[in-house]
Parts: C-alpha cells; structure tokens; sequence
C-alpha cells in the first residue's frame, strides 16, 4: 500500500511541475513582445536602413539616428522611431548607425556623438538642421520632420534629454573581472 501512495505522489507533483513549466512558457510567449520587441527593432531598423552616402545625396530630407542595441533609453524609443518610419518613409531616407559598428566612426566623429540616442535631421540638401539627443517625445519629432518641408527657421538646433553615454571601444583586456 505505501508503494502505491508513493507513486501516486510522484504523479501528482510531476503533474504541478508540468502545469508550473506551462505556466511559464505561456506567460513567457505572452510578455515576450515587452521584453525582446525593442531589441529586435532596433536591430531591424539598423539592417534595414539605407546607406548615409545614398541619403545624402538623393535630395530628399534625411532622419540619422545614432543607437546602440544595449542602451535602454534607445530600446525605449524603438517603437515610436519605427512608427514613424512607417509614416513618413516616402518622403524622408531613415538612416540608423549603429555606435558599436567601426564601420560608422567617421560620422560619429563628423556629427560629435558622445551621448545615445542621437536623432539628426537634415534637408534635401544634406544641411543639419536640428539634433536631439536623449530620449524624445514623438510628438516633438514629427514636428521637426513636417517642420523639414518648411525649412527651420533658425540654423542647426540641439535638444538634449535623457541619454545614454557611449561606451569606449577599448582593446580586449581580459581580468577577473573584466567578464571577457
């Protein structure tokens, strides 16, 4: 009789230890456009951007963002940048570099990026017009962009909020505890 109790107490907690893991994977599968959306866009956005040399010469107005897949302020912002990729596109080239990319110093260095996210518009002439920096309001950015077709009435502004601070590229030093 007691090997009979026994093992109908394993089933029953291996059914609790069953249900708990489905818990899980369903809640996992619920939340997980919360948790990986942002990191995912903003890999998206930067794969699929147009090249700077392309946007800068093809005389239409240019939004540049300067981001980084690990800075929370930049994954905060990615659903509302994408919305408003999707509605402006037509008009205007969306160029995203990302600061980790080497590929991309030279515009870091061109256009003084020391502080992520950096969002800068430019006319159909490639002239900087406005640079935000830090986390922005949608609202603020779509005026900027529609202000784009009127022209700015003041030359090369700079709105800075919340930001991230960009990481030095060291050379690899491993220590204890460098963690790499």
């Amino acid at each position: 009789m007691q090997s009979r109790n026994k093992e109908s107490f394993l089933n029953l907690s291996q059914k609790w230890i069953l249900i708990l893991f489905a818990l899980l994977i369903c809640s996992l599968l619920a939340f997980k456009n919360l948790v990986f959306q942002p990191h995912f866009l903003l890999k998206n956005l930067g794969e699929l951007s147009i090249e700077p040399k392309i946007a800068f010469t093809n005389n239409k107005p240019t939004f540049l963002e300067f981001y980084a897949e690990w800075c929370e302020v930049c994954k905060e912002m990615a659903p509302k940048i994408a919305d408003i990729k999707e509605e402006y596109e037509k008009d205007i080239n969306f160029v995203f570099l990302n600061v980790d990319n080497p590929k991309w110093e030279n515009y870091m260095r061109n256009f003084n990026v020391n502080g992520i996210p950096q969002v800068n518009l430019f006319d159909e002439e490639a002239n900087l017009e406005v640079t935000f920096i830090g986390k922005q309001q949608e609202k603020t950015i779509k005026e900027s962009l529609d202000n784009l077709h009127n022209e700015f009435q003041s030359n090369s502004q700079i709105i800075s909020s919340e930001f991230s601070v960009i990481k030095e590229n060291k050379p690899l030093q491993s220590s204890p505890r460098s963690h790499g």
